[in-house]
C-alpha cells in the first residue's frame, strides 16, 4: 500500500487528535487523582470505579485503561481512513506505479505544433490505400464495430496541403509525368511552352485566332517564316478566356479518351505578335494539327462531314453508319467515338458540337445561340445540324476534339443532357475514373506539368474549386448511366 506524504500528515493530525481524546478521559477518572475530586462527574467516576474493578484488563495485568481505548479508537480510525475520499488538492493523493516512470513534460514548442500526418504516397491517381481501420467481429451475423465515417471517394481529400511553398508542389506533384501523358505528349507541350515564335498568320473566319510558327532550341534545322505548319511546328493563340480548354486536354488525357490536342497556357512577349498577345495575360496554345480534314465549303470549313441531328440520331439508333453527305469522310467513324464525344462534351457542358442551338436547356438572353437566332430552330429537328465533327486523315476512325473550352461556370440546374441522347454505351476507361472519385486529384497533377497555367490560376487551392465541378459532373454522369440502364464498353482503339 503506497501512501503518499499528504497522507501520512493527514493520519497523524488524526493520530494527534485521538491520543489527546484518550489523554483527558483517562485523568478524568482516575481514582487517585485530584481531579476526580474537584470534578463534577467525580462522583460519578467513584461510582463506575469499583464496577471497573471486576473488568477483564485488571486481570490481563493492564495497569491502565486509557491504553485499551487509545489502541481501540487507533484501529478505529485507520479503519476509517481507508474509506476516506482523497484530499480535495488535485490528484496528488494517487501515486504512480511503481513499475511504470512517468512521462516528462512535452516542450512547449512541440504542444503547439500540428500533428504530424501520415506519408501519403502520391500515385498517378492519388488513390487512398484500402480503409483498414473497420474491424469486423467474429461470430454471428458478422457485424461492423469500430467503423468510423465513411470517406466521400476512395482518394484522399487533399494529397498535398493546398495552398503550400512552390517545393512542397514540387514534391507533391512534379516529381514524376503522370503515365496518361505520352512521350509525344510531353515533346508537343514543350514545344508549345518554349518554342521561339518564327511567323504567325490569321486563321479565316476566326478573328481571334492567331496561328504561329515555332522553333524549339532543339532542332537541328531552322524554321523558316515562309514554311506551311505541315511538319507539326504550328500552334493556335486563342482568347485568354479559352484557358479551360487547357483544362479540357487534361481532362481528356486523365479520362484516356485521347481524342483532343495538345495544349498549354503561355504569356507571349516576341516582338512578332500585336501588342494585344503581348499585354502579359496567359493565353491558350493549342498545337496546330496538320492532317485534320476540312470541307471545301467555306460556309461549313469546321466539319470533315456534314451530319444532321436527326441522321445522326438514326446512325445511333441503327448500331451502324448512316449515308453522309460531304464525301467518306465520316463513313469509317466507330460507333464508340460518339459515347466518348458525348462524355467529353457532358462534362464540360460544350455546346459547339451536338447542340449548337442550345435546345438541351434555356439559354440566356446573351447566349450566342440565343443573339444569332439559333435556338429558334429547335422547333425544327431537320435544321439542325452538328458541328466541329472532324478526323484526321491519318485516323480517319477517330474523332478530334477541338474549340473544348465549354462552359466550368454552367449551373446543375442548366447541364445538358441533350448532349447525351442516343448513347446507349461509354468507354470503360472514363467510366472507372469517375467511379474511382480520383479525377480531380488526377487532374491536379496533370495540371501541375503545366507551370504557367498552374501558377495563373493559384495553383492547387485556385484549381480546386474548378475541379471539383468537373467531378460533380462525373457523378451526375454515373447516376446517369444508372437510370438508363446504360453499359459501358471496353476500348478497343486509342
Amino acid at each position: 500500500m503506497w501512501i503518499s506524504h499528504p497522507d501520512i500528515l493527514y493520519i497523524n493530525n488524526v493520530f494527534n487528535i485521538l491520543v489527546l481524546h484518550g489523554i483527558a478521559a483517562g485523568e478524568q477518572c482516575q481514582p487517585n487523582s485530584d481531579r476526580v475530586q474537584q470534578s463534577p462527574r467525580g462522583a460519578a467516576c467513584r461510582q463506575t470505579l469499583p464496577a471497573m474493578a471486576q473488568r477483564p484488563w485488571r486481570r490481563a495485568g493492564l495497569k491502565h485503561p486509557s491504553l485499551v481505548a487509545l489502541v481501540v479508537l487507533l484501529a478505529l480510525a485507520l479503519l476509517a481512513l481507508s474509506y476516506l475520499p482523497s484530499p480535495p488538492n488535485g490528484d496528488h493523493g494517487r501515486a504512480p506505479s511503481p513499475h511504470v516512470a512517468p512521462a516528462p513534460p512535452a516542450p512547449a514548442s512541440l504542444l503547439l505544433a500540428p500533428r504530424p500526418q501520415r506519408d501519403v504516397a502520391i500515385t498517378p491517381c492519388g488513390d487512398k490505400p484500402p480503409n483498414r481501420e473497420t474491424k469486423r467481429q467474429r461470430g454471428k451475423g458478422r457485424r461492423l464495430r469500430g467503423q468510423r465515417a465513411p470517406t466521400p471517394s476512395p482518394c484522399v481529400d487533399h494529397p498535398c496541403r493546398q495552398g503550400g511553398s512552390p517545393q512542397e508542389d514540387r514534391l507533391c506533384f512534379g516529381e514524376t509525368v503522370p503515365p496518361w501523358l505520352s512521350e509525344d505528349d510531353i515533346q508537343k507541350m514543350k514545344l508549345l511552352a518554349h518554342g521561339q515564335v518564327v511567323s504567325k498568320s490569321r486563321v479565316p473566319a476566326h478573328g481571334q485566332v492567331l496561328r504561329i510558327r515555332l522553333h524549339a532550341d532543339g532542332d537541328t534545322q531552322p524554321t523558316s517564316p515562309g514554311e506551311d505548319c505541315g511538319d507539326g511546328r504550328c500552334g493556335l493563340i486563342k482568347r485568354s478566356t479559352d484557358l479551360y480548354e487547357v483544362v479540357a486536354f487534361h481532362l481528356d488525357r486523365v479520362l484516356g479518351l485521347n481524342r483532343s490536342l495538345p495544349a498549354v497556357a503561355r504569356r507571349f512577349s516576341s516582338p512578332i505578335l500585336p501588342y494585344s498577345y503581348t499585354n502579359g495575360a496567359s493565353r491558350p496554345l493549342i498545337w496546330w494539327a496538320p492532317d485534320v480534314q476540312h470541307l471545301e465549303d467555306t460556309n461549313n470549313d469546321q466539319n470533315s462531314c456534314a451530319l444532321g441531328w436527326l441522321q445522326y440520331q438514326e446512325m445511333l439508333r441503327s448500331h451502324s453508319v448512316a449515308p453522309v453527305a460531304g464525301g467518306t469522310a465520316c463513313a469509317s467513324i466507330q460507333r464508340g467515338e460518339w459515347g466518348r464525344l458525348a462524355l467529353f462534351d457532358f462534362l464540360l457542358q460544350v455546346h459547339d458540337r451536338l447542340d449548337r442551338y442550345c435546345c438541351g436547356f434555356e439559354p440566356d438572353a446573351f447566349e450566342p445561340c440565343v443573339e444569332e437566332m439559333l435556338h429558334e430552330k429547335c422547333r425544327n429537328p431537320s435544321e439542325l445540324f452538328l458541328v466541329h465533327i472532324l478526323v484526321r486523315k491519318s485516323a480517319p476512325s477517330r474523332l478530334v476534339f477541338i474549340d473544348n473550352a465549354g462552359r466550368p461556370q454552367q449551373p446543375e440546374a442548366k447541364l445538358n443532357f441533350r448532349l447525351l441522347q442516343g448513347i446507349d454505351s461509354f468507354p470503360e476507361t472514363a467510366v472507372a475514373v469517375l467511379r474511382s472519385g480520383c479525377l480531380a486529384h488526377r487532374l491536379l497533377k496533370s495540371l501541375y506539368t503545366d507551370q504557367e497555367l498552374w501558377e495563373s490560376q493559384g495553383g492547387a487551392v485556385g484549381l480546386w474549386p474548378l475541379l471539383q465541378v468537373l467531378e460533380r459532373r462525373g457523378q451526375i454522369l454515373l447516376r446517369y448511366l444508372q437510370e438508363h440502364n446504360l453499359t459501358v464498353v471496353r476500348d478497343t482503339l486509342h
